[in-house]
């Protein structure tokens, strides 16, 4: 198979010879696409079918997600903590976290796996700007912790990597360092000629030679520059995009630690970057940085994902006055990320393993339109594509990709109640579009839940 061991050329040596082979028939029987019509439910139990059916569609409430933390609490003093905990993990715990141990965690992995599936681990931090516990340098240090530890788990979890070799995590960087630090850098970045005193070769010479290890930056250098903990435990670092205030600083940071970390013959990306397309600028940033990069001869790894902080952004507009970032509608959306996906896949078909992707997407139209012209273009299944969505969610799409042999993975959180319960509830509260748009996913998982009740039994796969 595929590796990303070795040399860059020897990818593109092995990248050349695959796509010759697949480019070689696809006309014998033309592209096909795959179906989304809940089939692949067989490979679930009743039990895991129901509570996804109900926990979906008690997210897809709006009031129960608006008020989720009050509601925890109310429910911890009503029922105790100890009920209260019970019925958290027998229903929204249990349907979108892995778990709180090793051997809770390494369960849900060795399952997904079976079902053709892989991990992508997220560890469920992020700033409280008004608490002073979750802003103050012994909370960044734990959570830096948190995350070498995800990296030695990432790895763990597997006993070898996958057919391309990518063991993947998420990384979101306001765990690592304030917002505050985040929002003056971004204000450094856009001022008149920032770009040239801020640049990313500049940055990386600050944090060789120490002179940013003070702050959050070199706390977050920290986590890559141990080969031990990332690039030697073959785990690749997603850096997660945040609000529009904070994502100039984000990209700069990124484009530092590519400057070590994703040149030709490391290996592929070690660090990747998240574009939103549902800000209107996504797709002339994404075409701007994939030439960057290509110029340089660095590797260029990309999560592409439609975005979830539209509510805040356009808030955050209007009270300051200033021009809404996202696009005017959900259609818009749509046709930017389409744009942004066929950008992507033609970068994929020149350079290989050295531009890979993830299709971070729910959305039905998106993935057949990856898939198809994966086939068009003559990108193996398990090559430098691959798509994400979500742990407990979406899986009628997760599943088909998975067992069709294409790379997916789902994103899974992990941890204590405590610590992940806030963390479901503000990501419910980002993603409400998603989660009121699930209502086809509620559909199939009512039809296949009746066939089994009629006494029809499983459906047979295609």
């Amino acid at each position: 198979p595929l590796t990303w061991c070795g040399s860059g050329e020897g990818f593109l040596m092995l990248w050349t010879c695959r796509v010759l082979c697949s480019q070689a028939g696809p006309s014998a029987g033309g592209w096909k696409p795959l179906r989304f019509d809940g089939g692949a439910f067989h490979l679930k139990g009743t039990g895991e079918l129901t509570r996804a059916l109900l926990v979906l569609r008690l997210c897809a409430w709006p009031p129960l997600v608006t008020h989720g933390l009050a509601l925890q609490a109310w429910s911890q003093r009503l029922l105790g903590s100890q009920l209260s905990g019970a019925l958290l993990r027998a229903s929204v715990y249990g349907q979108f976290v892995a778990g709180e141990t090793t051997e809770e965690v390494r369960a849900c992995v060795q399952q997904l796996q079976s079902l053709g599936l892989r991990p992508l681990l997220a560890v469920p931090t992020e700033e409280e700007p008004d608490s002073a516990v979750k802003t103050g340098e012994a909370w960044y240090e734990g959570n830096l912790s948190a995350m070498l530890r995800c990296v030695d788990l990432s790895r763990g979890l597997l006993e070898s990597p996958g057919p391309t070799g990518n063991i993947l995590m998420q990384l979101k960087i306001t765990a690592l360092m304030s917002t505050r630090l985040c929002k003056e850098l971004t204000s450094r970045v856009r001022r008149p000629g920032g770009s040239l005193e801020l640049s990313p070769e500049r940055l990386a010479e600050a944090m060789d030679s120490g002179q940013v290890r003070s702050s959050g930056w070199g706390r977050l250098n920290g986590c890559l520059s141990r080969p031990q903990h990332a690039r030697a435990q073959h785990v690749r670092l997603l850096v997660d995009a945040e609000y529009t205030s904070l994502n100039p600083a984000l990209s700069l940071l990124v484009a530092a630690l590519a400057t070590r970390w994703n040149g030709p013959r490391e290996g592929g990306p070690w660090v990747w970057n998240t574009y939103q397309a549902y800000l209107k600028d996504t797709y002339e940033q994404l075409r701007r940085d994939a030439e960057a990069a290509d110029r340089a001869g660095l590797a260029f790894g990309v999560k592409l994902v439609r975005g979830a902080y539209l509510d805040k952004e356009r808030e955050v507009a209007r009270l300051q006055g200033t021009e809404d970032p996202t696009q005017p509608d959900y259609k818009a959306t749509s046709q930017s990320y389409s744009r942004c996906l066929e950008l992507m896949l033609t970068q994929v078909s020149h350079r290989g393993p050295m531009c890979p992707l993830m299709v971070a997407s729910h959305n039905e139209d998106s993935v057949h339109q990856a898939t198809k012209r994966m086939w068009e273009l003559g990108i193996p299944l398990d090559g430098p594509v691959c798509f994400g969505q979500l742990l407990g969610m979406c899986d009628h799409v997760s599943l088909a990709l998975g067992q069709a042999g294409y790379a997916v993975y789902k994103s899974i959180p992990y941890g204590s109640l405590e610590e992940v319960i806030p963390y479901l509830i503000r990501r419910a509260q980002e993603n409400q579009s998603v989660l009121r748009g699930a209502r086809r996913e509620q559909e199939l998982l009512s039809q296949e839940l009746r066939r089994r009740l009629l006494g029809r039994g499983l459906r047979v796969p295609h």
